[in-house]
């Protein structure tokens, strides 16, 4: 079938918008993750675009509202625009992490196709709809690393007791195998490890972890990163804000998150072969069992199953994904 703008692009209705028009975005991300950066590329991008009639100012963690606020900044409209990994959105509806990255689940590829071509952003804005707000996928980062740890763990008993950082359907996973876990905010993690507060962390793909410098804390990284395939982010506005919008500059916002969602996997993948040479230089790099592997798979097989035994939304989104079988 052909594409469903054609027919709009051939005869555009109408006019270049005239007014200039100032936002503020606000996200979980600290200055110095990768993320921010990505957050800030949309910016960029949009203001390029639009030759600065939309001008999104981004506010990194703490600059305006705490990190794990940005969402309600947004939905209250505080703020106009976001950006964000909704994992971190578990509490308001469990269907969010499904969005974000689903142990075993999909792969980048899987999330482009399932977001652009099989109807899962039109799912996505359903969840965030509830919440005032109108969302497009504005940052894919590929397959994450595993865990930076100090004990060497390649068994599932090896979690019991692990005093772990990280996120999501993860999170609960390990905590219901006996490990103690804490979502802390990307920004607050190294200190953490540092204090021995944590044994392990994880935090995204190889060249966002680099410049956290992980690997001069840790002793291991615990392989493979089966928690997620890939992380996906999105870009979200105040609904109120984002209908008051002139045309034009809705088709440039969705054209500069589209370009988003193309650059930041380009750039973070051709940045991880090198963060993973220089980490092999300071940690040992160690594998869980194959056995291990397929035991974890079980777990979040069981874990998934309840969660959608118990949350319809959850239940309807991991239809459309099909994961994990």
């Amino acid at each position: 079938s052909s594409d469903p703008r054609s027919k709009e692009a051939k005869r555009v209705t109408f006019k270049p918008s005239t007014e200039k028009i100032r936002w503020k975005m606000v996200m979980p991300w600290s200055k110095g993750l990768l993320f921010y950066d990505i957050a800030s590329h949309f910016a960029d991008s949009v203001r390029l675009a639009s030759a600065g009639r939309l001008d999104i100012k981004p506010f990194s963690a703490g600059e305006l509202v705490p990190a794990m606020q940005s969402f309600d900044a947004v939905a209250k409209g505080s703020a106009q625009v976001g950006h964000d990994w909704p994992g971190y959105w578990k509490g308001k509806n469990e269907a969010f992490v499904a969005f974000a990255s689903v142990p075993f689940g999909l792969d980048a590829e899987g999330y482009n196709i399932w977001l652009y071509e099989k109807g899962g952003a039109e799912m996505m804005n359903e969840l965030y709809g509830k919440f005032n707000m109108v969302a497009l996928p504005g940052g894919q980062c590929g397959q994450e690393m595993g865990l930076f740890s100090n004990k060497r763990a390649t068994k599932m008993e090896d979690f019991k007791g692990l005093r772990v950082r990280t996120v999501g359907w993860y999170m609960d996973i390990l905590n219901e195998l006996g490990a103690s876990v804490s979502p802390l905010p990307g920004g607050e993690v190294y200190l953490a490890l540092e204090r021995g507060v944590l044994d392990a962390a994880e935090f995204s793909a190889p060249a966002m972890s680099y410049p956290m410098g992980f690997d001069e804390i840790t002793k291991y990284v615990i392989e493979p990163g089966v928690h997620q395939p890939a992380s996906q982010c999105y870009v979200f506005f105040n609904t109120d804000a984002y209908n008051k919008l002139p045309e034009d500059l809705k088709w440039i916002i969705d054209l500069c998150a589209k370009e988003t969602q193309l650059w930041s996997y380009n750039w973070i993948n051709s940045l991880n072969a090198e963060a993973i040479r220089r980490f092999k230089e300071k940690v040992e790099i160690v594998k869980m069992d194959k056995e291990t592997i397929i035991e974890f798979r079980k777990t979040t097989k069981a874990y998934i199953d309840d969660l959608k035994a118990k949350y319809p939304d959850v239940k309807k989104v991991m239809a459309e994904l099909g994961l994990p079988t």
